[in-house]
């Protein structure tokens, strides 16, 4: 991974918009580029305490192919999710550019949205965890890699 690199994070289907919310101030914290909602639109929420409207932009598309036909050049979709398929997140590389997509915890993506993803990667444990939990861990894991590799 360089400095050049940019990640985005958002959530297919959101369930409960206080995730959000939490989801954005995490993203900002953590050095996202953007965030997004597929499906659903965003309200306000008071989860986002840090005002991280200011800081990285918020998208919304209204569905997976509309998300997808506007994925960046050259970057690659990564899904977060239970799936035998998926690699654990402790053996994970981050690709530089990269949008994580995350679906909602009561229904996860669906197979036609995985089937589009250039990476699956999978969180520890044999449910799945909040939504926005599960993001701010693997926006962390990228973090920690990263210094990491400015260490070498």
């Amino acid at each position: 991974m360089t400095k050049d690199g940019y990640f985005g994070i958002g959530i297919f289907m959101p369930k409960n918009e206080t995730n959000m919310g939490t989801l954005w101030r995490s993203a900002a914290i953590l050095g996202a580029s953007f965030i997004f909602t597929i499906g659903k639109r965003y309200k306000k929420q008071s989860t986002d305490t840090n005002k991280s409207w200011t800081e990285i932009p918020l998208y919304h598309y209204t569905d997976f192919e509309d998300f997808f036909r506007h994925l960046p050049y050259s970057c690659q979709l990564v899904a977060v999710e239970l799936d035998e398929k998926a690699v654990p997140v402790e053996q994970f590389r981050h690709p530089e550019r990269c949008v994580y997509l995350l679906g909602a915890e009561d229904h996860g993506l669906p197979p036609t949205v995985l089937a589009k993803c250039h990476h699956l990667v999978q969180l520890p444990g044999e449910t799945s965890l909040n939504v926005a939990s599960a993001g701010t861990v693997v926006l962390y894991d990228r973090h920690l890699k990263s210094a990491l590799a400015k260490q070498l």
